[in-house]
């Protein structure tokens, strides 16, 4: 089989809807609902199993074993996310987990008012960290980006962050759901309880380092890859496509996934043909060959490199 389509899990949240489009977290795991040989009820880790490196690449099956490495998402926000940080790896297995997260962004067509904190604005300490966070001034401390459709960040673990109401955007992220909420604005749960906070994991996980610009700023260019991100857990690139175009995959040891963003059209996957459009996420093993486009389209792609 030469790809995969998934079934989208949906999770209305307390601040809008994620749409988990491919997914190998425990409980989260995603459903194939396209292909060849008639699976419809297998997950994506069930596939690792079965294909192993033949689906992730022989580097990556080592690597990464039975769990499928990436989680893809679209996250429509209705209200402010809480501000929130992620555990790299190595603290991760300190804390108890099994590993952390690293993620990235790309903005979608978003409300004109859309915002978005990413990273420290300003040097703080541990200690004036938790007495801002007490204090309800921690929103103060971070750097905040108005946003528009085809902005691009990078969010390494350890960085403070947080998606703003009225932010539609696409989310490549590490398999993990371990995410430690620092402050959430006072709000309350269904039950009328103040949401919990996870200040002191939170604390032993924040990178303290101020830089001048989070954002990552790259040049737009028609019907050729466009790279936007290169670190050890997914090198992604984006693909704006209004003529037909060959994708050679023969010397990659990876899987791809490929995120639509805009338009639609066909992808001929080494002879065999499949429908793509905005919305839909498409696996593709790494025994894939090359990839032939038709239509006009916008895409992310992205994989791993071990």
């Amino acid at each position: 089989m030469n790809y995969y389509k998934f079934t989208p899990l949906l999770k209305t949240l307390i601040w809008g809807t994620e749409s988990w489009q491919i997914s190998g977290v425990a409980g989260s795991e995603t459903l194939c609902s396209v292909s060849g040989d008639g699976i419809t009820t297998k997950t994506i880790n069930d596939l690792v199993l079965e294909q192993r490196e033949d689906l992730l690449g022989k580097a990556n099956y080592q690597r990464f074993g039975n769990e499928f490495p990436l989680l893809i998402k679209f996250i429509d926000a209705h209200q402010d996310l809480s501000i929130q940080v992620h555990p790299t790896d190595e603290i991760a297995h300190r804390q108890g987990k099994p590993r952390g997260k690293t993620e990235m962004w790309y903005v979608m067509d978003s409300a004109p008012t859309a915002k978005l904190y990413n990273g420290l604005k300003m040097q703080i300490t541990p200690e004036q960290y938790k007495a801002m966070v007490a204090n309800d001034t921690i929103c103060d401390a971070l750097a905040q980006y108005d946003v528009k459709e085809d902005d691009c960040f990078f969010i390494p673990a350890g960085r403070i962050h947080a998606i703003g109401a009225g932010c539609y955007l696409a989310e490549i992220q590490q398999t993990s759901d371990v995410t430690y909420r620092i402050y959430d604005y006072k709000r309350r749960d269904k039950d009328g309880n103040l949401r919990q906070l996870h200040t002191q994991e939170a604390s032993e996980s924040i990178d303290y380092t101020v830089l001048s610009d989070y954002q990552t700023h790259y040049t737009s260019k028609k019907n050729e890859s466009v790279s936007l991100v290169e670190c050890p857990y997914f090198n992604t690139a984006v693909y704006d496509l209004t003529e037909p175009m060959e994708i050679d995959y023969s010397e990659l040891d990876s899987f791809v996934i490929l995120i639509g963003l805009k338009g639609e059209g066909t992808l001929n996957i080494d002879g065999e043909e499949v429908t793509f459009h905005a919305g839909e996420s498409i696996l593709i093993p790494a025994t894939a060959k090359e990839v032939r486009t038709e239509g006009t389209m916008k895409f992310l792609e992205t994989y791993v490199l071990s």
